[in-house]
């Protein structure tokens, strides 16, 4: 009975010849909540010979332009529901999307019920995120900016891209016109790749609303048990870390950050290592309140230094941040939290820079540095908070929270018999800040809130005393060490005290604890622990 019931539609569509798209007028569905260009793209569908369903807002922005329009509530007999809850949801809009016109059976459905084919959905979604207040059909709930009808539409329509375009940019409108005035129809091609950007689009969609569920727990867990990142590529890289790879930076879908709004006034494009390193100076030089500056070089910094000169700080900073390892710095980075001065801008010029970046310029000092041919000069806003800390693994990643690095001291427990003057307590707090930025294990020399002597990355926390030390050459004398995780032995110590340091900053926790104090002791040396490690891969 089915198959005989199959056979007798089947004739009934090769007599009515209803819902095949060659040859029909073709149909476009339009629901947007962006109304950019929309009525422009409407027109020129129109002129184009289609024929335009719409619904809403979308339907009145087309009339008003004067292009004749059918309302989706005409269409399908019946109004939106449900305080516009139910506006598309409805067999005649998703049949004509999803149908096969090579299928006699869905010809055969589509004629019994009156469907009729569309060849283009036209459609954005609210602005999950946004201020629900301002949203023209919910009451201020961020539930009632979950759309559900522009979803399945734009997911429908993708599915069936082999005979249906489907746009949710409206950067792309000029793109389909184009197609249907050059070939008289959106082209394969081009509806493969707005299906690819349109499950991009719902995933991302998704993705955020995943994640408003979990912010928004009276006590949201800080790793919860999925996490959905959709990424947008932002820009191509020359290339990678090295020639033979590709290289791009990626933001997070509908958001931006300060590589998006900074101005670069010269130099050549950035590379992948100029956005790695910078971010990683322009991180550190914000943990400081007073006017600083950052050099860093492979994501180390290599100088640091706090301006203490009232006349001009931030040229201050620059030089003896500069002093500290000048040939490290060479093909560094630069940042700095000050407007750059001309006083700065001057011995700057005169050192190889890849990149400086700063909240300003004075005019005399933009025109210094853009005389360097090669130095690239940004303008920047402060970076904002990480929401994760991902490395690769294989078969996906290790995830942390990012490492909050706090300098506030009021904490922190000496446990030695000498105690820091108030001046060492603020080489302290500058040394914990600086060391927590160095990949471990990590020893920071410092004096007048100036590094000297940075040790980074080595497989023993002795060997990074002594590469303090060598850097130093003796400036640190008097000064202070920062280590990011415990002395494990008390040879780190007495390295220190070998190189004049009178205080130390460390967080403790070592079975050898009582040992190295003693040796802090022995030297005079007056130890603070912080309680908490700072390690950095």
């Amino acid at each position: 009975m089915r198959s005989l019931r199959k056979a007798l539609r089947r004739d009934l569509t090769r007599l009515v010849g209803v819902g095949l798209r060659s040859g029909d007028v073709p149909t476009a569905l339009l629901s947007v909540y962006d109304k950019t260009g929309v009525a422009e793209l409407a027109s020129s569908l129109h002129e184009l010979g289609w024929d335009l369903v719409s619904s809403g807002g979308t339907a009145r922005a087309v009339a008003d332009a004067g292009v004749p329009v059918t309302d989706v509530a005409d269409w399908t007999g019946v109004p939106a529901i449900l305080d516009h809850r139910v506006v598309t949801l409805h067999p005649k809009v998703h049949g004509g999307i999803l149908a096969d016109p090579a299928n006699p059976d869905h010809q055969s459905d589509m004629a019994e019920y009156g469907i009729t084919p569309i060849s283009l959905v036209v459609a954005n979604l609210y602005p999950f995120g946004s201020d629900g207040d301002a949203f023209a059909h919910g009451s201020g709930d961020p539930v009632e900016l979950i759309d559900i009808g522009g979803p399945a539409m734009v997911r429908a329509s993708a599915k069936n891209h082999a005979h249906v375009a489907v746009v949710v940019d409206p950067s792309d409108y000029d793109t389909v016109v184009t197609d249907i005035r050059e070939h008289g129809e959106i082209t394969l091609a081009t509806r493969r790749r707005l299906a690819r950007d349109a499950f991009a689009h719902t995933a991302a969609y998704d993705a955020a609303i995943v994640t408003w569920f979990d912010q928004s727990e009276p006590e949201p867990e800080p790793l919860p048990r999925t996490i959905h990142v959709a990424l947008e590529r932002a820009e191509i890289l020359r290339y990678g870390e090295n020639p033979h790879q590709q290289g791009a930076r990626y933001r997070f879908a509908g958001a931006t950050s300060w590589w998006d709004t900074m101005t670069q006034h010269g130099g050549k494009a950035l590379s992948y290592l100029n956005l790695y390193d910078t971010e990683a100076a322009w991180r550190l030089v914000h943990r400081f309140d007073e006017p600083a500056c950052v050099v860093v070089k492979h994501a180390n910094p290599c100088g640091v230094a706090i301006g203490r000169d009232p006349d001009d700080p931030i040229a201050d900073a620059y030089v003896k941040a500069n002093a500290c390892d000048p040939v490290s710095a060479f093909g560094g980075i630069v940042a700095v939290n000050r407007t750059v001065t001309r006083a700065m801008a001057e011995p700057l010029s005169d050192v190889f820079t890849e990149v400086v970046v700063a909240p300003g310029y004075d005019d005399d000092a933009l025109a210094v540095l853009l005389a360097k041919k090669n130095m690239r000069v940004i303008t920047a806003e402060a970076p904002a908070e990480w929401p994760y800390d991902l490395k690769p693994l294989d078969g996906g990643y290790v995830v942390q929270q990012p490492d909050p690095v706090s300098l506030d001291r009021s904490a922190w427990q000496v446990v030695t018999e000498t105690q820091p003057t108030d001046e060492q307590w603020d080489d302290l707090v500058f040394a914990w800040g600086v060391c927590a930025a160095v990949t471990s294990n990590a020893i920071v020399y410092a004096k007048d809130r100036q590094a000297y002597g940075i040790g980074a990355g080595q497989q023993n926390r002795l060997d990074s005393a002594r590469i303090a030390a060598e850097r130093s050459a003796g400036r640190a004398e008097g000064g202070v060490c920062a280590s990011d995780a415990f002395f494990p032995f008390r040879d780190g110590l007495d390295a220190a005290a070998a190189a004049g340091i009178k205080v130390v900053v460390q967080p403790g926790g070592s079975v050898r604890d009582d040992e190295v104090i003693a040796a802090a002791n022995e030297h005079g040396i007056a130890m603070v622990f912080t309680g908490e490690r700072h390690f950095r891969h």
